[in-house]
């Protein structure tokens, strides 16, 4: 299909939209899933120990896009990447940033996560992340997908292919080089707060295994477990050379994470994603330049990067200045903090509360403009349901690396709704 063409694009569109809406097919092999699941992680019980305690991880059924909208949501993220390459806009997004965030050791960031809402007026991107969760997962939940018919088929073309497991050991070896110049990694380390407490853990599993699979020494361990002496890192008494960073504590703050934070800054371990990387890419302030005409003309931006960035909904700072004007056009607003991550403190302007809006309006939260998110429908007891339902891409240093889907029910993504969780994505 020549995307390019309007009229063969809304073709697309259409086809998606019919199936999105009439396709209640259980597309999704669960006995191939666990198999595949359990192969990885090289455990016969892995599926069925963490599936017990997570029902809701996995949706039956796809989601459908077209190829003109996959088409821009890459061009968005395209126009973000090179944006962050312009001299005027890293100078403007670090000015906010913390001390940490300042130094550029080299590595562009593993496993960038995009999100998007679909609507009638194309796609929207909501945020981005710099520890977006899901993929290693979503990769083998792509795999184990049946066709129920001529379209699915033709989706599940492009999730047959072993691309996500080379591009993630090349995407790691990538990190290495852009700040040590020339090898590889011989450990490495997948760090968190009480990893084992953490909902998508069982993707911890499969990336150690990944890279263990490809000759990589590789851990999962605690930020508070790391001991750092003599310029080197060490979890469990092994020498770690790059962090896989999947801390929430973006600029390493916390007491917990000062032994991380020092060898960080001592530059005696890659760390990816880092504070760097957050600043320039998924600091939720940015989004209040990325959306504004007159701030993307003001940087110099070329034609073809402030066209896509359309794309991103008005985002404004909050202020005790604009609060009351806020206040009053609320019910078309997403509230969100600038220290928080995922759906942690986020609220939906009209259900915002007298109380809740007075922390609001003291500051440190940004207001965008609501972009409706998608819907899926999906059966659930022999009865229609609706879904809403974002899309992320997950990518590395701009090169999109895999799509997926979160289905659910509520103000924010969760995996809490029968029927809901991650969803392959079917490009037709």
């Amino acid at each position: 299909m020549n995307v390019k063409d309007p009229a063969l694009a809304e073709v697309g569109r259409s086809a998606t939209e019919r199936l999105n809406r009439n396709c209640f097919c259980i597309t999704l092999d669960r006995a191939a899933l666990r198999s595949a699941l359990d192969h990885e992680a090289g455990d016969a019980g892995f599926y069925e120990a963490f599936n017990n305690s997570r029902p809701h991880l996995f949706s039956n059924v796809p989601v459908f896009l077209s190829k003109s909208v996959i088409e821009e949501m890459r061009g968005i993220v395209d126009a973000i990447e090179a944006a962050t390459k312009l001299p005027a806009y890293r100078n403007a997004v670090l000015s906010w940033a913390p001390e940490i965030a300042q130094q550029d050791f080299g590595p562009a960031g593993a496993l960038m996560g995009y999100d998007f809402h679909l609507g009638d007026d194309g796609p929207k991107l909501i945020e981005v992340n710099t520890n977006a969760g899901g993929a290693f997962l979503n990769a083998l939940l792509a795999k184990a997908q049946t066709a129920c018919c001529a379209e699915v088929e033709q989706g599940l073309i492009g999730t047959r292919d072993e691309d996500f497991e080379t591009s993630v050991v090349a995407m790691f070896k990538s990190e290495w080089r852009r700040q040590r110049g020339a090898g590889a990694p011989r450990g490495i380390a997948i760090i968190d707060d009480q990893p084992e407490e953490q909902y998508l853990y069982p993707e911890f599993i499969l990336a150690r295994q990944l890279l263990l699979k490809h000759g990589i020494d590789a851990e999962i361990g605690d930020a508070s477990e790391l001991h750092y002496e003599g310029g080197r890192l060490r979890l469990a008494g092994q020498e770690i050379d790059l962090v896989y960073n999947r801390l929430v504590d973006f600029a390493l703050d916390r007491p917990e994470h000062a032994v991380l934070r020092a060898a960080y800054c001592d530059g005696a371990v890659v760390v990816t994603p880092n504070p760097h990387n957050h600043a320039l890419l998924a600091a939720k302030r940015n989004l209040t330049l990325l959306s504004d005409p007159v701030a993307l003309e003001a940087f110099g931006f070329s034609g073809g990067i402030r066209l896509p960035l359309a794309g991103v909904p008005r985002t404004v700072l909050v202020t005790p200045d604009n609060a009351d004007t806020l206040w009053q056009s609320r019910k078309d607003m997403f509230f969100k903090p600038l220290s928080g991550h995922g759906s942690k403190a986020v609220y939906r302007g009209d259900k915002v509360t007298k109380g809740v809006w007075t922390e609001i309006a003291r500051g440190g939260f940004v207001a965008q403009a609501f972009a409706a998110p998608g819907q899926r429908m999906i059966e659930i007891d022999g009865a229609p349901a609706p879904r809403k339902m974002d899309v992320r891409l997950y990518t590395y240093d701009g090169r999109v690396l895999l799509a997926a889907a979160r289905l659910y029910q509520g103000q924010t993504t969760n995996f809490r709704t029968p029927g809901g969780g991650f969803a392959p994505v079917l490009v037709i």
